[in-house]
Formats: C-alpha cells, structure tokens, sequence
C-alpha cells in the first residue's frame, strides 16, 4: 500500500501476487490480489508476517482492511537512510500531509487530510505486502516480537490518553471499560507511574483479565443508569481513596456519566472510546467541581515509546493477543467470527 492508500499500479513482473483480505460487502470478506503502487524514494515495501484486525465498519466500496501490523523490509527507496532490507518494523498507520496548521503545530494525529490504514477510501495493511512511508516504520529491538510490534497500535491509544491525562507516580487511575482498548490504557497508566488502578466493566470474565493484568480493584456494572450513585460508592470504595483520573474507554452514557461522578473535584476525565456519537451526561455537576474533560482522537509519536515500554519489559502485551489464525479464506473468516462473538478473545492475530 502507498501514501494515500489507494492503488491501481501494476505488481512487478515475475513476482507473486500480493494477496489480501477485502471487505466486499456488509459481514463479507474475501482473500483477493491486491497491486503495490511503485516504490517512491522515501518508502518502504513491508512484508507482514504479523497483522491485526480492524474494527468494524460499513464501506461504499470494496476495500482492503486492516491497520495493526508489523512485517520485515523487502526493498526501500533511493533516499531511505535508517531501514535496509530484513530490517523488522512496526508501523504506524496514519499518513498526515505535513503541511496544515495542525501538523506545523505537532498534533499530525488531527490532521484533516490524514490518510489512515483501512478508513474509507484509504486502504489497509492486512496483505502480505504494502508500500508505505519509511518514516512511519519503526524498527523493532531483537526481544520484541512481531506480534507485540503490531500491538503497537493499540497500546498508542494508551499511551496518547496517558500523556494528555498526565499520567504520574501521584494519579490514581479509574478505567471504564475492559476490553482491549480498556487493558492496554490500564497497561499504559501503569507503566506511566499510576500506584493505583481501579477497572470498572459490565463482564466478569473481562474483569477477570483485567485483575490477572495487573487491576489493583475491579467492579462491576450494569447498564442502568439507576445504577450510577450506587456503583460510584461501589469504586471509590475500590480505590482506596480518590479517583484523580478517569478513563473512559467504553464511551456511552452510563460510562461516561459515572466517570465524572467518581472523579473527584480537581481531577480529569478522559474520553478515549466511541461508543456514542451523543451522550447527555451530567456535565454542571462536573464543571462546579472543575473536573476537567478532555478528549483523544488515534496517537502522535507514541511507537518509540511503546516499542521502549515492549523491549524494557515494563509492558507485556502477549497475554491479549487470544487467538491466532492463518490467512486462507476459510481462517479469516473464522477469525473475525471469533473477534465478533467476543468471550474469551481479546485480540486477534493473523499470521501471513
């Protein structure tokens, strides 16, 4: 895959055809060829042994999906300097275009012309192979696997909530959620310093992962918004003390609501999940607390630190990769099947 995504370039000669997984209509994925475009100066041609689910959505038109990846150098271009062929690379997944307001100023995540991995019309990475920038291919230390490179990305969003909340040795953490995007942010905050880590969801066995992750008090919820003066005691009573920042990584009424009634005056929330595109959530109370709510949208420069964090040891992202499948038309299927049907999975990893 190259800038932008989008191919209709000619494979070399000789060589076999790239194949990769495209969604082709509601629920229906197909193994297809896929055509590199060429190779331009300052790229990269990535062939994946490790690759990662996306998340679901509806296209207009067939694409190829996928954004968490990890793979090893084939060929660079003319003017690659710091990547040579066999090199193992995570990469990062957004091609920002380097020239607005935003990216001048840093925050390349927010850019309005952002090329994504697998974000329409932009095409994805789960192909054996794709083109993509050099410099958003990070080399990985030899005791880290490909499969935690690709796990890069999710842990960014853990990372980039953790900065921006100004995670520290003095914050006690409280996460809404459990699922992936939930364990890698408890992941983060601990790594960051956090002495205490509270984890709230609506799924025992999700809970469960989280304490055998490292959740110093886990809770448990229902979906009722009854229910929110109650479980608030119910957390604060887990944490020991006060809630000086909240993650919500669920996003949806219930959640978010009870993050800022948990949190305590002075402290922040932290909206991380999408869960709804609105909420009505009690926003006055909050305010007259000064409880400050910030949001995250995806990462910038996260990968040279989680790739530290990996090689150091201070975060363990195997025990969430769940399921490994191969990469015919039956595996993938099943794979998303099994990502889809939730229990036991957490994430899913193809092997290419």
């Amino acid at each position: 895959m190259g800038k932008g995504g989008k191919s209709h370039e000619e494979t070399k000669s000789g060589e076999d055809e790239n194949m990769a997984a495209w969604l082709v209509g509601l629920n229906t994925l197909k193994i297809q060829p896929f055509k590199l475009p060429p190779l331009g100066p300052h790229d990269a041609r990535v062939h994946y042994l490790k690759t990662m689910r996306c998340a679901d959505f509806v296209v207009k038109e067939p694409m190829v999906i996928g954004h968490e990846c990890a793979g090893i150098i084939e060929e660079v271009g003319s003017e690659v300097k710091n990547l040579v062929p066999g090199d193992r690379v995570a990469l990062e997944p957004g091609i920002s275009c380097w020239r607005c307001d935003l990216c001048k100023d840093g925050r390349y995540n927010l850019c309005p012309e952002m090329k994504f991995f697998a974000t329409p019309p932009v095409h994805g990475s789960l192909a054996h192979q794709v083109v993509h920038p050099a410099d958003l291919c990070f080399k990985l230390p030899d005791n880290v696997s490909l499969e935690e490179g690709a796990m890069c990305e999710p842990l960014s969003v853990g990372v980039h909530a953790c900065r921006r909340a100004n995670i520290g040795p003095e914050t006690n953490v409280l996460v809404m959620g459990a699922g992936p995007i939930g364990l890698v942010t408890m992941m983060a905050a601990r790594a960051f310093g956090a002495p205490r880590i509270v984890i709230v969801d609506v799924d025992d066995n999700r809970l469960s992962v989280a304490k055998n992750l490292g959740a110093d008090g886990i809770v448990k919820v229902s979906t009722d918004m009854q229910d929110v003066a109650e479980e608030v005691e119910r957390i604060c009573k887990a944490m020991g003390g006060g809630v000086d920042v909240s993650f919500d990584c669920a996003g949806f009424n219930k959640t978010m609501s009870t993050a800022l009634s948990a949190t305590r005056a002075g402290g922040k929330v932290c909206l991380v999940g999408m869960g709804h595109h609105e909420m009505t959530v009690p926003l006055t109370p909050a305010a007259t607390r000064e409880v400050d709510v910030i949001g995250i949208f995806r990462y910038r420069n996260t990968w040279p630190l989680c790739i530290e964090f990996l090689r150091s040891g201070k975060i363990d992202v195997k025990p969430l990769i769940t399921h490994r499948f191969g990469f015919s038309q039956k595996e993938v299927e099943e794979a998303f099947e099994t990502s889809a049907g939730g229990g036991s999975a957490i994430k899913v990893m193809f092997n290419l």
